[in-house]
Parts: C-alpha cells; sequence; structure tokens
C-alpha cells in the first residue's frame, strides 16, 4: 500500500457484493477422438453419437450452483449454437443468488454434453469448480478448467471431478503466469510481450494436439480489489429483549455439532454491551458539555469561521445525521442560536436525550426562548424521530399561525403524525419514570379537531382523512383513530348547529355507503358495458337509493359544493378493468360537478401525489409564477374505495388517432386565424399549454412519477395539460430505462416544435418552476417523510428522502442545478417511444 495513501482499500468484503452471481462460459479446447471402427462395429448406437459426425457436433453446456452438497440453483443451460471451426459460445450465464448470499464452500458443476440420437444426450465430460480459493477469496479472471471425460461432473464437497490436478502441464504454468501479468503483478514490456503471447500461441496449439485432455475455459469478473468471503455482521439484540427460554436454549445447543462450534470462523460471541455507550467517549462528552460552563457559555458567540461551520450544519437536508464533533459545536453555541429559526431541529438532534440534565436545559429552559420556526422544520419535529411531547407541543404550537387554506395542505401528514403521538403514549408506561423525557399528549389531536369544528371543508377532509385510518387492518392504530373520531363528533355537537353538521356528515357516509356497494356490484357482474351503464342510470333514478334528488348536501370530495343529487341521463361506466363510474352531480348553484367513483382501487398515494401538486402550485403561485397546474380533487373513501374530480379532456393518444396532432385539435377548439406564430389557435390556449406542460414537468421529475404514456397525458379543450394515474412514484416505473423528465415528442410537437419561440418559455418556465421549488425542498421532504407509516405501497420499506433528495440535487448552487436540469431535459430516450407503441397496441387489444 501506497504510505501516502492510507486510506486506500486492498480488498473488499464478500458480504458488501450484492451483485448476481455471474460468469461467462468461453470455449473448449482439446481434441475429440471418434471411436475406432471396431468399436462402432460392437456398440451400433454409437453412430448417433456426435462425435462420429465430419462436422462439429451441438454441444451445450450445463452448469448448477451447489454449497455443503445441496443445490443452491437449478442447472442452467447455454443456448443452441451451430460451431463452424471450434467450439465457442461466449455465453454469459447468471444465477439468481447474490455474491453476498454464497457460502464458502461453494461450486459450480459444469457438464459439457453431446447429442447420442434423438432426444439422448451423453455426457462429454464434466468438472467442479471452486468459487473461492485457499485464502477465502473469490476467484476472477480467466479458468481453465479440465474435463473428466464420459462422466457427468460431482457436485459433491469430496468432488471426484475437480476442475484442476495437483500436477501441472506446460500450458497450466504459462496460464498463471498471465493471471499475474493481467493483475499487474509483473513489470509489462510491450514489445517483450508481444514476442512472448505469440511463443505462448505456439506451445498452446502443440500442447493441445499433444495431450488427450478437454479443458472448459470460463471467465470471471475482474473486480478492482480481491474479494474476501466473510459472514454478514450478528445483529446484536436490544438490551431490553427478553432472554429466550432455557427449553429453547438447551436444543439450539444440542443442535450445533461440535465441529461447527470449534470453528472460530464461523461464530462471534455476542457482547451484551455492544450497544451501550462507549465510557471514555461518554466522560468525554460530559467534560465537553459540562455545566459548570453554562454561565459561559451564554454569552458565547462564534468567529467568523466558526459561523461558517454552523450555517453548513444548518443547511443540512432533515435525513442527514450530525457526527459527535457536529453535536458538540452546536451544544456549545446553543444559546446564541436560539435567535436562528432553522437552528431548533439540528439542536435537539444534539440534545443527549437519556442525560436528564441536558434534556432538562434544553426542554424546559432554551425551546421556551427559541425563536419561531418555519413550518418545514414544525413538520419534521412531529415525524417519528421526536418523542418528548413537549417538543411536540412547541411544533404544534408553531402551526396555530397557519391559516385553514394552508392547514388543508398538511392535514393528510398532521393525520398520520399523530401515530407518532400514540407511539409516544404507548411506549410511556415501559419507559424509565425518572426519565427526563416527557410522554404526555402533545395537543396535536385537540388542535386539529378545534380546527376542523370552526372550519366546515377542513372538518370534512379530517372526519374522511380519518375514517379510512379507522377502517385500516392495523387495530392497534385502528383503535386509536377511533377515539379521535368519537372526540371530533362530541366536540362538532357542542358547536353551534352542531347537530346538523353530524347529520350531514352521517349522510355523507351513506351516500359513499351506497355508490360503492353498486360500483361492486357493476364491477363484478358479467354484463357488457352497455349493460353495467343501463344498470347504474336505473339505480340513480330508482327513488329507493335516494341519489336522483336528495336535500342539499356537501359534497365528500369537496365539501365547498353543496350538491342537490346524481344526473341519471349523463351518468356512465368507463372501459376499464375495474369499471369506474362517471357521475354528473347537480349543484345547488345550477351547475353541474362530475365525479369518477371507484371501488377496488387504493387511492390513497393519488391522493398524495395530487396533494403535492396542490402544495407545488401553491408555493410557486406564491412567487408569482402560475403555471396552470390543474391539480384536481381526489379523496380516498376507504382503503380500496374513492373519488376523483372529473376534468372534460382527451387523452394525447386519443387526440393523435383523431386529430393527427395537439395543435389540430386545439384549432378545432379554439380557432383565432388573425393570430400570429401560434398556428391559427387562440394565444391564451397556447399560453396555457406551454406553462402547464412545465409545470407537470417539474413537479413529475421531482416525484419521480412513472409509467407514463400517451393514455394518461391528458389536454382538455382550453389548453390545460396534466397528468393522470400515479401507480408509480418515487423513482418506480415499469418500463426500463425510463427518462427522468417526462417531455413526449406529441407535447414538444404541441408547442410548434423543439425550435419555436413557445418551447424556449416552456424550458424557461421549467428552469424558474426547478429553483423556486428547490427553496422549499425541505417542506416537501418532511411532508413525504410523515407519510412512512401511511402503507402507500412507493413509500412503504422504502427511503424517501434519499429518492426526492437527488431530485432536487441541493448540492449544487442554483446555477449548476439549472443547468442539471436542461441537461435532463434534453435526453431523449427512443426506448420509451417504441414501449409507448406497444402500450397502445396493448391497450387496443384489451378495449
Amino acid at each position: 500500500m501506497d504510505k501516502d495513501n492510507r486510506d486506500d482499500f486492498t480488498f473488499a468484503k464478500l458480504s458488501d457484493l450484492k451483485l448476481p452471481v455471474t460468469f461467462r462460459i468461453s470455449q473448449l479446447e482439446g481434441v475429440r477422438q471418434p471411436g475406432s471402427f471396431t468399436e462402432v462395429l460392437e456398440k451400433p448406437e454409437l453412430r448417433f453419437h456426435g462425435v462420429q459426425s465430419s462436422t462439429l457436433s451441438d454441444l451445450y453446456v450445463t452448469c448448477q450452483l451447489i454449497a455443503d452438497n445441496k443445490p443452491l440453483t437449478i442447472p442452467f443451460r447455454t443456448s443452441f449454437k451451430a460451431f463452424k471451426n471450434n467450439y465457442t459460445w461466449n455465453e454469459w450465464i447468471t444465477f439468481p443468488i447474490r455474491y453476498c448470499d454464497l457460502p464458502l464452500s461453494s461450486h459450480i458443476t459444469f457438464t459439457v454434453w453431446d447429442i447420442a440420437g434423438p432426444r439422448v444426450a451423453v455426457p462429454v465430460g464434466g468438472s467442479t469448480f471452486r468459487l473461492f480459493g485457499k485464502k477465502w477469496t473469490l476467484r476472477r479472471g480467466k479458468h481453465r478448467l479440465l474435463l473428466w471425460p464420459g462422466i457427468e461432473a460431482d457436485g459433491s464437497i469430496e468432488t471426484t471431478t475437480p476442475s484442476k490436478l495437483e500436477a501441472r502441464d506446460e500450458m497450466g504454468r504459462l496460464e498463471k503466469l498471465v493471471k499475474k501479468y493481467e493483475r499487474g503483478d509483473l513489470p509489462k514490456s510491450d514489445w517483450l510481450d508481444k514476442m512472448a503471447f505469440r511463443k505462448m500461441e505456439e506451445i498452446h496449439a502443440s500442447e493441445t494436439e499433444k495431450s488427450q485432455n478437454l479443458f472448459l475455459y470460463i471467465d470471471l469478473p475482474r473486480f478492482d480489489f480481491p474479494v474476501v468471503f466473510n459472514e454478514p455482521e450478528f445483529q446484536h439484540q436490544t438490551l431490553n429483549a427478553p432472554p429466550i427460554p432455557a427449553t429453547s436454549q438447551t436444543q439450539v445447543a444440542a443442535s450445533i455439532s461440535s465441529s461447527f462450534a470449534a470453528d472460530s470462523n464461523l461464530w462471534s460471541v455476542n457482547d451484551p454491551d455492544a450497544l451501550r455507550e462507549n465510557p471514555v467517549e461518554d466522560k468525554h462528552r460530559r467534560l465537553v458539555r459540562s455545566h459548570r460552563s453554562s454561565p459561559y457559555d451564554r454569552e458565547l458567540k462564534p468567529n467568523a469561521k466558526i459561523r461558517d461551520e454552523l450555517g453548513e450544519i444548518l443547511n443540512y437536508s432533515p435525513s442527514q445525521p450530525l457526527n459527535s464533533e457536529e453535536k458538540d459545536l452546536i451544544w456549545k453555541f446553543r444559546f446564541y442560536l436560539v435567535r436562528d429559526k432553522r437552528g431548533l431541529t439540528k439542536f435537539l438532534k444534539s440534545v443527549t436525550w437519556r442525560d436528564s440534565a441536558e434534556v432538562k436545559q434544553a426542554v424546559e429552559e432554551l425551546l421556551p426562548q427559541w425563536t419561531e420556526i418555519d413550518t418545514d422544520d414544525a413538520l419534521e419535529l412531529l415525524g417519528p424521530g421526536t418523542v418528548d411531547s413537549r417538543v411536540r407541543a412547541f411544533a404544534v404550537k408553531q402551526l396555530t399561525g397557519a391559516d385553514d387554506d394552508e392547514l388543508l395542505l398538511y392535514l393528510l401528514q398532521l393525520v398520520q403524525a399523530l401515530k407518532f403521538e400514540s407511539a409516544a403514549s404507548e411506549q410511556r408506561s415501559a419507559r424509565s419514570t425518572t426519565s427526563a423525557i416527557s410522554y404526555e399528549d402533545s395537543g396535536l389531536t385537540d388542535f386539529l379537531i378545534a380546527r376542523g369544528v370552526t372550519n366546515q371543508v377542513l372538518g370534512n377532509r379530517l372526519y374522511w382523512y380519518l375514517m379510512v385510518e379507522v377502517a385500516l387492518e392495523d387495530r392497534v392504530m385502528a383503535k386509536m383513530y377511533g377515539r379521535v373520531v368519537f372526540k371530533f363528533m362530541n366536540k362538532i355537537l357542542e358547536a353551534p348547529n352542531g347537530s346538523e353538521r353530524r347529520e350531514l356528515m352521517r349522510r355523507q357516509g351513506l351516500l359513499v355507503d351506497t355508490l360503492s356497494k353498486r360500483a361492486r356490484e357493476l364491477r363484478t357482474s358479467k354484463d357488457p358495458r352497455p349493460k353495467k351503464i343501463e344498470k347504474l342510470r336505473s339505480m340513480i333514478s330508482d327513488s329507493k337509493n335516494n341519489l336522483a334528488s336528495m336535500p342539499p348536501l356537501p359534497l365528500p370530495l369537496n365539501a365547498r359544493l353543496e350538491v342537490t343529487g346524481i344526473i341519471a341521463d349523463k351518468s356512465s361506466v368507463f372501459k376499464s378493468n375495474l369499471y369506474p363510474l362517471l357521475l354528473y352531480f347537480q349543484c345547488t348553484d345550477g351547475a353541474e360537478y362530475p365525479v369518477i367513483f371507484k371501488d377496488g382501487d387504493d387511492m390513497r398515494q393519488d391522493q398524495l401525489v395530487i396533494q403535492l401538486f396542490t402544495l407545488m402550485d401553491r408555493l410557486l403561485r406564491n412567487e408569482n409564477l402560475d403555471l396552470k397546474l390543474s391539480p384536481y380533487d381526489v379523496l380516498a373513501t376507504g382503503p380500496l374505495q374513492g373519488m376523483v374530480q372529473f376534468i372534460p379532456s382527451k387523452t394525447i393518444a386519443a387526440i393523435v388517432s383523431e386529430h393527427g396532432n395537439l395543435l389540430n385539435y386545439l384549432r378545432v377548439h379554439n380557432p383565432d386565424e388573425g393570430s400570429v406564430g401560434t398556428s391559427g389557435v387562440e394565444p391564451g390556449v397556447i399560453d396555457t399549454f406551454v406553462r402547464s406542460c412545465a409545470g407537470y414537468c417539474v413537479v413529475t421529475y421531482l416525484l419521480g412519477v412513472g409509467d407514463r404514456h400517451l393514455d394518461n397525458l391528458l389536454v382538455a379543450p382550453d389548453g390545460h395539460f396534466f397528468h393522470v394515474d400515479f401507480g408509480y412514484i418515487l423513482g418506480r416505473d415499469p418500463k426500463p430505462f425510463p427518462p427522468p423528465v417526462k417531455v413526449c415528442k406529441e407535447m414538444v410537437d404541441g408547442m410548434g416544435g423543439a425550435q419555436s419561440p413557445h418551447y424556449a418559455r416552456f424550458k424557461n418556465f421549467c428552469f424558474t418552476a426547478f429553483s423556486i421549488l428547490r427553496k422549499s425542498a425541505n417542506l416537501i421532504l418532511n411532508l413525504v417523510a410523515l407519510m412512512v407509516e401511511a402503507n402507500i405501497p412507493d413509500i412503504k420499506h422504502r427511503d424517501v428522502h434519499e429518492q426526492i433528495q437527488e431530485k432536487f440535487r441541493l448540492d449544487l448552487t442554483e446555477e449548476e442545478a439549472i443547468k442539471h436540469f436542461e441537461a435532463l431535459l434534453n435526453e431523449t430516450s427512443y426506448i420509451t417511444v417504441v414501449l409507448d407503441r406497444i402500450h397502445d397496441l396493448a391497450q387496443y387489444w384489451r378495449s
């Protein structure tokens, strides 16, 4: 190792290698001798053997991974190949097992087979290749395997078909030197190397002719470092884990053979103190944070260098952990940071929560003095990482300043944050009473209920968010949310007109139950679609169902609207697997409000995406940038049902098939012959289209929306472009190699092509929107992080922080970030165009 660079790795651990086991079957070397004339006469079936033919026979290779006499994979075989001059496959084989999961005794059996008649094969030879060398290193590079003639490879531990013998021939000696040369262990000299390799080829040819042996050549991946076998780290039990019963301990002990127990390489001793604090570091921390220095710390001011360091730490993203030095620095200047609203979350991370003196000073003295913090930090403090109820209560107090419209934007996450409240209070009984941490109620439940009672629209959303949680399978959480609903209903009764509001909510529940029941019946019936539509209309018209006419009722999807019934003649059933219902509600003001009702589909992920789109739209509008986004209303009314606002529009696929392109479609609905530079379309409509394309381009990129095709990109007649169907988010996509920024050719054509001034405006809108939303990255990160326990498929069990953070590129300056986004925008992916065509065909046959 180079003395100047002591940090270089000289080897890698097998447990860190998460790739699948891969190798290449290269070629077969050696001369195959056909059976003599006498042998053929004695055994006539030899005539059908491939070796007897004048041309090269159709050989194939089978291989299987085996360890401890047990197969780890099924046998794999090479594909058919017609050989001309020699037996060369050059075929890569990938086993469905990762390197990190391999046992030390792993080996691969190779058997070469020849045709011996119709549907009959005979082994040419077999060889067993060990994947690990004598020094426990994973073997790499090119290898020559000796084939044992006429038998299959033996996969047992004491194999009878080893891939190499102790006695080495001249070719084996030279190949060992070539491996050393390729690894860089031998000095290189171009002119001499050429001569040596030429001579080696001659030796190889003569050795092959003389030798009776057959050799199979394989290539293993060449890693940068030697890969050393090691077992994964043993997971220590937590200190308060229940002890293993004595009976099971004796059973376990009995089952372990003495040979395994004696092997020091396999067994590690569980150290019960491993998870405890290092006493030396603990003593150092207490000395550094000595309470004798508190009076001195109050007056402490950082110099310019330390101020820059503090500023850098305060700019860390919410998910970035602080190391011990950074925590000590934050603690040292805690009194100075009280005036900085960004400092509270970082300060609370630097508190040692098991030290009662520190907790007391942090929560009882410093927290009340702290300046008001931003909403994004308040949301972070309501996450699972904050246990002390006084800190959570401080965060709730900061949210009281938000108006109802802003609170509605975060309501979905605040309802999820109640889970962490419950967790804190449930753990209270298990905690030590001497702990300085408070596990009382933070007041989040009371705050949400109070705001829900005073604002009917907010209260309506709160009610439905809570009802979805009550209906989930997690009975412990469902019970907790049930108590919140009970409390909410009682508070509504105490308010003016409370009994009327409760009655309205009861009627909303009845409406949703009726619709879900009827939707399920229509979905599961075998009737053709026209018959389903007819049944739906007669069901709405039936006075027993109270759907065609009803007293004014706030719509669950949007409580600002009061509806008086569903228009039967306009209602329909969509042509889709789940047959969603299209319902036209009659409003009290005479307007109509179309709604899609779905049963059998989990709407919670769509609800989250639309909520974040709405938030981003508001953030952009706050900076005077209106990108004409259409975040339509979505409400999950149960775990597998919900309502969506229907916006009259057409998919790009339908527009292209009917009108040829988007400009023709917009021209039909908004002609303007006198306009200049807008292809005969009203300038305002083109402006709406350009702005909405830019808006959705940025917001879908930030949330990693996947599975985009021409059937879920829609355009309204007034030029509003928007996305629907968010089954894949945060980078998940069923298509291979999806482009990070979703802009299709049809969108660019609708702006007049990539050289048009409209496309240039589109790009500028994208850059401006990206810059604005980067400033609110922490808010978006914290909102998504609060949803980790919400059982949403694409968020559950995933590092959502990392997925979103890499999209914002907070490590770059604003100018660099815009250049980065422009590079993504300029990327075109041919494969997505091809796949869209395939998807169109699939949709065509399905319908």
